[in-house]
């Protein structure tokens, strides 16, 4: 933990505001839920809170299986960064921060499907060696969770069993979310 240097008030409804500098480097947004926390010495930390990190062993057999039965790469992913990861390039992805592409097809709450082998490529995280060719938010309980998202290089498109894959593997693991 380091010092910001930054000192707020609490205002008479107990709340206090956190500077957007903090906030845009923290990649938090309104609405966005944060975690309490308190410390022996009179600290507070806030953290974002990520209903998906709770399922990290869960999280990755999903991964791995989804891995084993499509034959592409498989990267699941909170709001923020990828919380587990199959194929290759695994080192390299696993809780890295995702880009602004997975962050808007998060937003809209809409599975991506590359149709076309020259579409524009959507990356999980920078520096990605593979792009996805289907991606499906994980919802549960209205609330977007994150993620789940096929890899694939060389502008593959997914077949109709890989898509209902995908979109039943987001189901599976939005059920085994706490709400």
């Amino acid at each position: 933990m380091r010092a910001t240097g930054v000192v707020r008030r609490i205002d008479d409804l107990g709340r206090i505001v956190i500077p957007k500098e903090i906030r845009r480097t923290m990649r938090m947004k309104e609405g966005d839920p944060l975690e309490i926390f308190t410390g022996n010495s009179g600290e507070i930390m806030l953290k974002k809170y990520s209903m998906m990190e709770g399922l990290s062993s869960l999280g990755q057999n999903y991964a791995d299986s989804l891995y084993k039965v499509s034959g592409l790469a498989c990267a699941i992913c909170d709001t923020d960064r990828v919380v587990a990861y199959a194929g290759q390039g695994k080192k390299d992805a696993m809780d890295m921060p995702v880009t602004k592409d997975v962050e808007e097809v998060i937003s809209s709450r809409m599975s991506y499907f590359k149709q076309f082998p020259n579409e524009k490529n959507i990356y999980t995280h920078n520096g990605a060696s593979v792009a996805a060719v289907g991606m499906t938010p994980v919802i549960n309980g209205g609330d977007c969770a994150g993620a789940i998202a096929l890899l694939a290089e060389n502008g593959q498109v997914l077949t109709d069993s890989q898509k209902k894959l995908l979109v039943l593997t987001a189901a599976l693991l939005a059920g085994n979310l706490e709400g």
